[in-house]
């Protein structure tokens, strides 16, 4: 298969549901393919080169946070050359679905995933993150990034997590079910996840194996996917990762970036704020004032005495 950079040109925003999925499938349909898998579920291909990103969304996560719109993989199969194989829920899902196992199964049998060379399973957020590293199985020597995965939402195994209850009654436990287990045929995996969520934490800390790279994003809380974004690290994860040159080391030097974020540096005033070093606290609200980011840090520099702080 040679590289070959897709004209993809289509705009995807300010679309309703079906108008948005409609342009996806004439995309899909141009370049590869566009399959419906059963009423809650689809999946896109498009052809271009021996990479392959695989991703896991949500279309009204898609459709309301990425950017332009569009689908995580369709810049990379634009501008880079990747192939791209995307599948998309049209609801919080975790991508359980004997059509999404069946569609997993014909793709194995069809050899599908052995014309690449490199492979990347990516899956963001709930649901998807989990999907990634448990169908990362159907291609053994791939590489997993997932954001603030679940390793499993079975009530025996992860009873401590209450959330997600609307999938309390979905099967954990048949294919694809137990997602730590799932990677053990991965090259490399990534797990992101806030340490200071402790449930977040719990369910990283069941992805044991020695191939697994934890990423811990303290007070990035529980959207990853966009905090990434935002910091424009995303883009360059996934790159790495595609050319085999992502470690722990290179994430946190891009992790650096997130003290130009407004949302983290909130979140670490706050939390500066609660563990008793309010003078530091006032020190980053004066930086921020200086750089142009005046909601919220001018209330709380105000708010904050210069002699508060507990340690000296």
């Amino acid at each position: 298969m040679e590289d070959r950079q897709l004209a993809i040109d289509a705009n995807f925003r300010d679309l309703g549901a079906n108008a948005w999925l409609a342009k996806v499938d004439d995309v899909c349909e141009d370049y590869g393919f566009f399959e419906q898998l059963g009423r809650e579920h689809c999946a896109g291909f498009l052809e271009a080169g021996n990479a392959l990103l695989v991703t896991f969304e949500n279309v009204q996560s898609v459709r309301e946070n990425n950017i332009d719109a569009e689908p995580r993989g369709f810049p990379y199969a634009r501008h880079d050359g990747w192939s791209h194989l995307a599948l998309f829920s049209f609801k919080q899902s975790w991508f359980r679905d004997q059509y999404v196992y069946d569609f997993f199964d014909r793709m194995v049998d069809e050899g599908f995933f052995d014309n690449f060379e490199r492979i990347i399973f990516h899956g963001g957020g709930d649901g998807a993150s989990y999907a990634a590293a448990a169908y990362s199985v159907v291609a053994p020597g791939a590489t997993v990034i997932a954001l603030r995965p679940q390793a499993t939402l079975d009530a025996q195994m992860a009873g401590w997590d209450g959330r997600f209850k609307p999938m309390r009654k979905t099967n954990f436990n048949d294919r694809y079910g137990y997602a730590p287990e799932m990677i053990d045929g991965a090259n490399r995996v990534f797990i992101a996840f806030d340490p200071i969520e402790r449930l977040d934490a719990c369910h990283a800390a069941l992805f044991r194996k020695s191939h697994v790279t934890a990423l811990p994003c303290p007070l990035l809380g529980d959207d990853l996917d966009q905090a990434f974004d935002r910091m424009g690290i995303h883009d360059v994860l996934i790159k790495l990762a595609m050319d085999g040159t992502l470690d722990r080391r290179r994430f946190l030097q891009l992790l650096r970036a997130r003290r130009y974020d407004p949302t983290y540096v909130r979140a670490l005033v706050r939390r500066l704020i609660i563990t008793g070093h309010p003078r530091l606290a006032r020190i980053i609200c004066a930086y921020m004032i200086k750089r142009g980011h005046k909601a919220f840090f001018v209330d709380k520099y105000e708010e904050l005495s210069p002699t508060q702080d507990i340690h000296t």
